[in-house]
């Protein structure tokens, strides 16, 4: 049966070299969590099968590629390895908002293979990373900034960063290229997505060039980081509910001869959890969907889609850790690293208390779905 959320054809190039790649990420995710170091080898192959541009927008040289095929992309990428998706998601998002909206350098850059990093996340800031706190005060070609961005995926390779600072008491947003002003702060020692190395930057006196100004269009538009956070929560479900099957179809119950997988409650369980993650990626595609025809409801339709992905990677990878019991509680065993990174998506923003807060809010006030 064809799916009205399908991959459009000329897409499908991009969701083939995705999955030619996901096999070789899955074969080092475990090595990166353990070592909480960054998969730098795939995102290096993300940019030589073209990905990066092709996400890009065709007036600044990308392909133009459908949120469609992102969405399948990012599912494929993290279920492989959910570092490389989630470092991969802030690298894009930060050079969509460079290349639409800044000079045209950043297309060349990104061209180039350099890298781009998401620093809008302040301290104090909770889940307003599009409203900073932090003023930059006017100088000599632009502003200063003095403060502190935190969360930064991938910081220590990135060339070019996406900075957020009030100007004016208005948000607005900068392409800072890496310099001395630019300090990171070594704090990642996480409980999951150990190899995304989500440092924090200090901006000491750091100059936010005029020139290097985005221009920012409507709040409401499609953007990759709003739009690929549920894919992430959908990918790590998807490899969350492969090892624990694979489990429960090799592991003998002593003295039964029997499986795990042939217990009643396991294949009850089993089955909630594929019904809710069918669902969970049917929202998803619509959020997507939505976003190819450039519908405004495409955030709220992601943010309905993130809250329960969320819930979703959380359920199956707990469900996980009851069917591999002590052998799942072992490092060796994957079900503890999918009940480790799935705790995340619902952690960063909106977080899900963040989203049920918005949904509730405008149901209540008449003006949600």
């Amino acid at each position: 049966m064809n799916s009205p959320f399908a991959v459009p054809g000329n897409d499908r190039r991009f969701v083939d070299a995705a999955r030619d790649l996901a096999p070789q990420f899955a074969a080092r995710a475990d090595a990166h969590d353990h070592e909480a170091t960054l998969p730098v080898d795939n995102l290096t192959a993300l940019h030589a099968a073209g990905l990066d541009m092709a996400a890009m927008p065709e007036e600044r040289g990308g392909s133009g590629m459908s949120y469609q095929a992102l969405g399948e992309i990012l599912r494929i990428v993290g279920k492989a390895c959910p570092a490389t998706a989630c470092i991969w998601t802030m690298h894009l998002g930060a050079a969509q908002a460079l290349v639409s909206f800044g000079p045209p350098r950043y297309a060349d850059a990104l061209r180039a293979g350099e890298r781009f990093a998401n620093a809008l996340s302040e301290p104090s800031g909770g889940n307003r990373f599009l409203m900073p706190l932090q003023h930059a005060e006017p100088a000599d070609g632009g502003y200063v900034l003095d403060g502190a961005k935190r969360f930064v995926s991938g910081c220590e390779i990135a060339d070019h960063f996406l900075v957020n600072a009030l100007v004016d008491d208005v948000p607005a947003f900068f392409g800072v290229d890496r310099d001395d002003s630019v300090e990171m702060v070594p704090i990642w020692d996480s409980m999951g997505l150990r190899g995304t190395r989500s440092q924090l930057l200090n901006f000491r006196g750091t100059l936010l060039r005029a020139e290097n100004r985005a221009h920012m269009v409507d709040p409401l538009a499609p953007n990759i980081i709003g739009l690929g956070l549920p894919w992430l929560s959908i990918g790590i479900a998807e490899a969350a509910l492969d090892a624990l099957t694979d489990h429960a179809r090799t592991r003998i119950v002593p003295g039964t001869g029997a499986p795990v997988g042939a217990m009643q409650w396991v294949q009850f369980d089993a089955a909630d959890s594929h019904v809710k993650l069918l669902a969970a990626r049917t929202l998803a595609e619509r959020a997507m969907w939505l976003a190819d025809r450039k519908d405004p409801g495409c955030l709220p339709a992601a943010m309905e889609a993130k809250l329960y992905a969320n819930q979703v990677a959380k359920e199956i990878a707990e469900f996980g850790v009851r069917v591999g019991g002590g052998s799942g509680f072992l490092r060796t065993s994957p079900i503890q690293r999918h009940f480790r990174d799935a705790q995340a998506g619902a952690l960063m923003a909106f977080s899900v208390e963040v989203c049920r807060d918005m949904i509730g809010k405008g149901l209540m006030e008449g003006t949600g779905a």
